[in-house]
């Protein structure tokens, strides 16, 4: 009995504790007015920079399950400050939303917070929007179907430390020039790359305010680039490494992982599985048309190219790796070769 009466009163102890915390949290995370107004944007010196805030893409009900998992992992993460899910989807009941949200925070209370956060516009540059909540000066950018192991996450951390200017992935693609049509492409380059993807993005807080909000003089060019976005319903990425490119004038760093799974890779589907239906909504689903998806982000490519009048896009050659098991490169007599240190 005395047993017994202790775990009630454990249970009661948590609801009480993390209901109220719950619902401060929400209230905290209202979105701004006018994001692009610096006066309710955090003091940059006052962010910290021994953790990050985590930013899932959530749109998909049949993911939640996955997209709990995924969270609990970053959740545990001792480099990890929050976990957001930036819920997408619209018609998603809010009911399906509160139970998320309540799960969340129920099963992950002894590590980072985890919250849900539904966004006022289904329009992809949402997920690059500053928010006034984002109390880290580093920023993880993922979606809800690629699971990547703690140790890897803390790994990449460690590399955007030293590298806080460029943009840190785990998936690279390139841009190429087909001399032939006289266009650009979307394509993969086995010694070299351009752009990381947001499935495991990770970059400096202020980045996302010169996404959403432009920099002096660019204002109208950035405005016109998320406008295509919108339009095409894809190519949110591709824009990010644009706009760092253009402003650093570097190219992104490629990370290595020990152990990485991307539930949305359209290999996913020779398999029947658990996992199934997980996979069927993934935007890189062959069902879904994966040759046409290329060839619309070359479109992309194309176009910001033409609206900014220059292509920013940079080449990096290479991956960081932790471990010597993984090949690294190292730089002999001008050229890239294989070797047991990576330098960068």
């Amino acid at each position: 009995m005395e047993a017994r009466r202790r775990h009630i009163f454990s249970l009661l102890y948590v609801i009480i504790t993390l209901l109220p915390l719950s619902t401060l949290s929400f209230r905290s995370l209202s979105p701004n007015s006018n994001p692009c107004d610096r006066r309710t944007l955090p003091n940059p010196l006052s962010l910290r920079s021994d953790q990050l805030t985590v930013l899932i893409n959530g749109y998909s009900e049949l993911r939640i399950s996955l997209l709990s998992t995924i969270a609990g992992i970053y959740a545990s993460s001792p480099v990890v400050s929050a976990v957001v899910v930036l819920w997408g989807n619209p018609s998603t009941p809010g009911e399906t939303l509160d139970s998320l949200s309540s799960n969340l925070s129920l099963l992950y209370s002894a590590g980072a917070p985890v919250t849900v956060l539904r966004q006022e516009s289904n329009s992809l540059n949402s997920r690059f929007l500053p928010r006034h909540w984002i109390r880290t000066r580093g920023v993880l950018i993922c979606d809800d179907d690629v699971e990547v192991d703690p140790k890897s996450i803390e790994f990449a951390f460690r590399i955007w430390q030293v590298n806080q200017d460029r943009l840190i992935g785990l998936f690279a693609r390139s841009h190429g020039l087909d001399l032939r049509r006289k266009e650009w492409i979307y394509t993969v380059h086995q010694d070299r790359y351009s752009i990381v993807l947001t499935k495991f993005l990770m970059l400096k807080v202020d980045y996302l305010y010169l996404y959403s909000c432009g920099s002096e003089g660019l204002e109208g060019q950035f405005s016109e680039l998320r406008g295509m976005v919108d339009n095409m319903r894809n190519c949110e990425d591709i824009l990010m490494n644009f706009v760092v490119a253009d402003a650093t004038e570097h190219g992104p760093l490629l990370v290595g992982a020990d152990r990485v799974r991307d539930w949305g890779d359209a290999r996913n589907e020779v398999a029947i599985g658990k996992r199934e239906k997980e996979v069927d909504v993934g935007l890189s689903s062959t069902k879904r048309g994966h040759g046409d998806h290329r060839k619309r982000r070359g479109e992309c490519i194309g176009e910001f190219h033409k609206v900014l009048g220059r292509m920013p896009l940079r080449y990096s050659y290479g991956k960081v790796v932790n471990s010597v098991n993984e090949q690294g490169l190292c730089e002999k007599r001008g050229k890239l070769v294989p070797c047991d240190q990576q330098v960068l």
